[in-house]
């Protein structure tokens, strides 16, 4: 490697990368992780409940999504759902299977965490008069999230290094710009480097922020 014209290239390529991941790494990440955890509260939800169609659903969906690897679900959705009439724009599709992979992941997270509760809480509160949809909101699901946090705080971590596969459907995220510098210059280490450095980066910002959000939640855990 000659550091001489790798260094040059390695300021000039900073850009246009950080652009990719303004652009399409970042939103990509604040849409998937958000629905997908919509999807795990509604799923977990599911796999909770005494109605056994609903349970067995529930667990077909995390099955599925625990069964079969990220980037052939975004494969299925982006190159196989237009067979049926059902197609997507390559950002819109990698959301779509981003969203699904988190729901299916957090789902379990969420479920075990609301088994955690002791069910004198729920006891408790359905006596003063809760239904069950107050309970949830007020007793339960406050006092899960709490020990969910770390769970899915890894889970946030991996979806900001699973936004990488969204190039493989053109997506202009961070790594799709890398390989498209690369390829004229063939300076393939210097430039994936760059973008794992960036991706590292980022991890440590969510794992210090995690840190910090645990130790403010574990202030009001009783001893």
């Amino acid at each position: 490697m000659n550091w001489d014209t790798a260094w040059p290239l390695v300021q000039s390529s900073i850009g246009p990368m950080l652009e990719g991941l303004v652009k399409g790494t970042i939103p990509l990440t604040l849409i998937a992780f958000p629905v997908g955890l919509a999807i795990a509260l509604a799923v977990a939800l599911m796999r909770l409940s005494s109605i056994p169609g609903l349970a067995t659903i529930g667990r077909f969906y995390v099955s599925i999504i625990r069964g079969t690897p990220l980037l052939l679900q975004l494969f299925i959705i982006f190159y196989g759902l237009p067979e049926f009439g059902v197609r997507f724009e390559p950002f819109p599709a990698a959301a779509v299977a981003l969203s699904l992979n988190v729901g299916g992941y957090a789902a379990e997270i969420i479920r075990s965490a609301i088994m955690s509760i002791p069910k004198g809480q729920v006891e408790a509160a359905q006596t003063i008069g809760m239904g069950y949809g107050l309970t949830l909101r007020r007793v339960v699901l406050p006092q899960a999230a709490r020990v969910a946090v770390p769970p899915l705080s890894n889970t946030l971590i991996s979806l900001v290094k699973d936004t990488a596969l969204a190039s493989t459907i053109i997506v202009t995220e961070m790594l799709r710009v890398a390989q498209e510098l690369a390829a004229p210059t063939g300076q393939y280490f210097t430039l994936y480097g760059v973008a794992a450095v960036i991706y590292w980066v980022i991890c440590l910002a969510l794992s210090f922020v995690q840190t910090r959000l645990e130790t403010r939640l574990d202030r009001y855990v009783a001893r």
